[in-house]
């Protein structure tokens, strides 16, 4: 049976708001995305996920949707999207959107009638209560607020402007329906489904992520929407166990899921994410080891690290000081697994996190809210920083570093959100051209997957469990045999490998020797044939 086109696949998420400029106005668009479509071609992708573009207030820069089929004017026109997908499709690429089908925004047509009298017919589009119960926002605070015009609470898992949908209505549910299906047919080739784990949420019990509804809808979406498509579908499941990915991936109701049991190990347990721990490797490698055994042959992984609300992967795992070659090494390891590779944009090219001077430079809602939460806590201005500085969501979404122009190539006006200052040395002109940079590695890996079968359709032995600085495990499909080795230290050592018969494949610093006695500087990474 042949392989579904999207396992082999490199996808590239594009956020819109920071990553091209083409009108001057300092906010990222669509025309600015076509012009980009080479860069992206060259880098070895083969799809696109474009975060929201819909109509929106932004207050969650887009997360928001009040309109899921208008294209918001800063992005462009709807004649804009109908270029992207025709130019992408022109040049071997496919495009998948993101669709947020949790929420809406407070300013769509739902809402606002749903919110002018209880007996509204679109007032069951929403959930509602006469008296607010113990459940907390992801963003801070309640999840409940309370409506004047109509007198009760309405429920709300992220911002107070993003409320709820109530999935248990039928009317609904095929209104969304009608929604996916004309994306569909105008040609995109899929999509990434925002915190879609969710929908089937039971809250008068309390069951929000994975609740008793959510294989039902999910299924039902499948059927109406995606069956006989060949299409490709991600579905982003923060709450939910490995297990259950496996089952949703295996039954195809999904094609994969955006799993994050590995994204929380730099945060204290049970804490949140504002509540910072160093990174444990073990705990790293047993997470993925997990991941690689449920999925083999029974699902399919998502490989990332990054994305829109995950800081920038160097500064979190990696190193300032070897910036290249921890960017090196993180992607050898990630995408040296069995999954479809993510990239987030400027991962490609070693971008870091941002460390603003000031508060009135933050823009993401997440952050402003953590701060003044943590300040009302008593918390000190030093230890908020420092956790705003290593996860902020603004860490991954100031503009994206082209050249060593003004505001990095990305804008002629005044970015809606501050340019990293170390554009000047990390940026896309000068990495592209560097025939040892990060952007020529990714590049050379992307096709060193796609040549060789192992990297989709191997097993996956981890060795050295227990090292506190070395990721290295094995590879094996048919008469492919690869060893795959990251080191996660700051400083040389030495390492054994168990094999004679060896022939380097990639490496982040082609002076080191390959043999069966290694001496490795910080943060080396390579891949190996082991055999013929």
């Amino acid at each position: 049976m042949a392989l579904k086109w999207w396992k082999k696949a490199v996808v590239y998420q594009i956020y819109p708001l920071s990553f091209q400029d083409s009108n001057g106005d300092g906010i990222g668009d669509l025309k600015g995305i076509i012009s980009r479509l080479d860069y992206l071609k060259n880098l070895g992708v083969d799809v696109i996920w474009l975060s929201p573009v819909y109509q929106s207030p932004m207050d969650d820069n887009g997360y928001d949707i009040s309109d899921y089929l208008s294209i918001d004017p800063i992005f462009g026109t709807m004649d804009d999207m109908k270029d992207l997908i025709k130019v992408a499709h022109e040049k071997g690429l496919k495009l998948i959107m993101d669709l947020v089908v949790n929420h809406t925004s407070d300013e769509h047509i739902w809402f606002k009638e749903a919110r002018s009298s209880q007996d509204n017919r679109y007032r069951d589009y929403y959930i509602w209560k006469d008296e607010p119960t113990p459940i907390g926002s992801v963003f801070g605070g309640p999840a409940w607020t309370y409506d004047e015009t109509s007198k009760q609470y309405y429920f709300h898992l992220f911002s107070k402007r993003q409320p709820d949908l109530n999935w248990k209505n039928k009317e609904l549910r095929q209104h969304i329906y009608q929604i996916v299906n004309t994306w569909l047919d105008m040609g995109i080739d899929g999509f990434r489904l925002d915190v879609i784990d969710l929908i089937g949420k039971d809250v008068d019990r309390f069951q929000l992520s994975d609740g008793p509804y959510l294989y039902p809808f999910l299924q039902e979406l499948y059927d109406t929407c995606f069956k006989d498509r060949d299409i490709m579908t991600v579905g982003e499941m923060p709450g939910l166990s490995i297990e259950r990915a496996r089952d949703i991936t295996e039954k195809g109701l999904l094609d994969m899921v955006f799993q994050f049991a590995h994204v929380g190990l730099d945060e204290m347990p049970g804490q949140g994410k504002w509540a910072l721990k160093p990174l444990d490797l073990v705990e790293f490698k047993k997470v993925f080891t997990r991941l690689q055994h449920l999925m083999y042959q029974k699902g399919w992984n998502s490989l990332f690290l990054s994305n829109h609300d995950q800081p920038r992967v160097v500064s979190r795992y990696g190193s300032l000081e070897y910036r290249k070659e921890s960017a090196k090494m993180l992607a050898t390891v990630l995408y040296g697994m069995q999954g479809t590779p993510y990239v987030y944009q400027g991962e490609e090219i070693g971008m870091t996190g941002i460390r603003f001077s000031s508060m009135d430079q933050y823009r993401d809602i997440e952050t402003k809210q953590i701060y003044q939460i943590l300040k009302n806590e008593g918390l000190t201005e030093e230890s908020i920083m420092a956790s705003i500085y290593a996860k902020s969501r603004d860490n991954s979404r100031t503009p994206f570093q082209w050249d060593q122009t003004k505001h990095a190539g990305f804008t002629q006006g005044n970015p809606w959100i501050d340019v990293n200052p170390n554009y000047l040395e990390i940026n896309a002109q000068h990495d592209v051209q560097d025939s040892h940079g990060v952007f020529q590695y990714y590049k050379d890996l992307f096709a060193l997957r796609k040549k060789l079968d192992v990297f989709t359709e191997g097993d996956f032995r981890l060795l050295h469990q227990e090292d506190q600085e070395l990721f290295m495990y094995e590879r094996h499909h048919e008469d492919q045999h690869v060893l795959v080795i990251g080191s996660f230290a700051n400083r040389e050592r030495n390492i054994t490998l168990p094999y004679q018969n060896m022939s380097l494949l990639i490496s982040n610093d082609h002076a080191v020797e390959i043999k069966p006695e290694m001496k490795i500087p910080p943060y080396f990474a390579c891949i190996i044939r082991i055999g013929g």
